[in-house]
């Protein structure tokens, strides 16, 4: 079988890409909307961010990076990884650091707000799978594979819980395991890891009190209403008010003062009560096809580096994206991970892109017997 001389993009994943990022934007629009009782300088300044950080520069991002061989990013995935390490540090130091909402997540480049771990996710994929190209046959064994997963997971640790920032965490390492896995990871390890990953959860909840909080919301909502539980409630009176059908588009009545971050954390909320039950689930489908079309992708690759870091992008994506709809309907713990392409935060958007670009640009290497079915 040799590799495609078109070099096409996988369309079918491209297609699901535009009409994700098309109807985000649209949903993100109505959603904003919600901000214009409160305050029009905010709406201006949210609405500029997503458009020029996330919808032109992330554009432009993934446009560049679909043309840039992937094999680039393998040859400098350590100097990649050692520099978002760097810029994590950053969000620490006095006079760039932005602390905000009890967290130091972002820091100061002019008169705009970064969130390097946006960044600090794709450095972790490239070197990881990296790491495991290298290794080859010797990714199954505790000296290759499974000692140094578990050296990275401990640097995410220590660079994202001291944040804090627990959701990003968990993030990182479920793409972590998707990569040890492909990569030859022994199903024996994988489960050990995840059963040490639960006992630091416990004692990761008894430590912070907002985890614990959560948890206990998650378990019965209903207990504190006009509290802690005040999210989720709101968010599953916007969902059910939506019906089959939903209000229409622009019509919610939640996102004004009731539903907490309606661009945010809760947009999904939003979107189902404008689009209903059936417009909830083409948006879960849409998300899903993505998810079917680039681990396909990754299986027509025949390049371990780029079979890996496909893996890696789509896991990043899809985790957080059904992480932020699961909380809204109340079948997971709250989150603060964002629905990917629609959810506020120009610099996520950017990121987003700029990871689907590689993507994109490592379909071009599928198989020729294979492409393009």
């Amino acid at each position: 079988m040799g590799i495609s001389n078109k070099k096409k993009v996988d369309k079918p994943f491209l297609i699901s890409l535009i009409i994700l990022v098309v109807a985000g934007f649209f949903i993100f629009s109505s959603a904003s909307l919600g901000l214009l009782s409160s305050s029009s300088s905010t709406f201006n300044s949210v609405t500029f961010n997503q458009i020029v950080f996330g919808l032109i520069l992330g554009g432009i991002s993934c446009v560049i990076a679909s043309y840039i061989p992937f094999q680039f990013w393998k040859k400098n995935s350590f100097w990649i990884f050692l520099f978002s390490c760097f810029t994590m540090i950053l969000v620490f130091i006095p006079g760039l650091e932005f602390y905000h909402g009890g967290a130091h997540r972002w820091f100061h480049i002019g008169s705009f707000n970064v969130q390097p771990a946006e960044f600090y996710k794709i450095g972790v994929v490239f070197y990881l799978a990296a790491w495991f190209t290298s290794v080859k046959d010797k990714a199954s064994t505790f000296k290759y594979g499974t000692l140094p997963f578990i050296i990275i997971t401990v640097i995410s640790a220590g660079l994202l819980l001291a944040q804090p920032d627990t959701d990003t965490f968990f993030v990182v390492s479920l793409a972590g395991l998707g990569i040890f896995l492909t990569a030859g990871g022994k199903w024996r390890d994988i489960f050990s890891l995840i059963l040490v990953g639960i006992v630091c959860l416990v004692v990761l909840a008894f430590a912070r009190p907002y985890v614990m909080q959560r948890i206990k919301t998650f378990m019965d909502p209903a207990s504190d209403p006009l509290g802690s539980g005040y999210q989720v409630q709101q968010s599953l009176i916007a969902i059910g008010s939506g019906g089959m059908v939903g209000r229409g588009f622009g019509q919610s009545i939640q996102k004004f003062s009731f539903l907490p971050e309606p661009i945010g954390d809760s947009i999904f909320a939003v979107a189902a009560e404008e689009f209903g039950f059936i417009g909830s689930v083409a948006i879960i489908l849409l998300y899903l096809f993505f998810t079917f079309r680039g681990f396909k992708i990754a299986g027509k690759v025949q390049d371990s580096f780029g079979r890996l870091v496909t893996v890696g992008i789509v896991i990043l994506i899809i985790s957080q994206s059904l992480i932020n709809m699961a909380a809204m309907l109340a079948i997971m713990p709250l989150s603060g991970t964002p629905l990917i392409f629609i959810s506020h935060g120009g610099t996520a958007m950017l990121f987003a892109l700029f990871s689907v670009g590689i993507v994109l640009n490592i379909s071009r290497f599928q198989s020729q017997s294979q492409s393009q079915k």
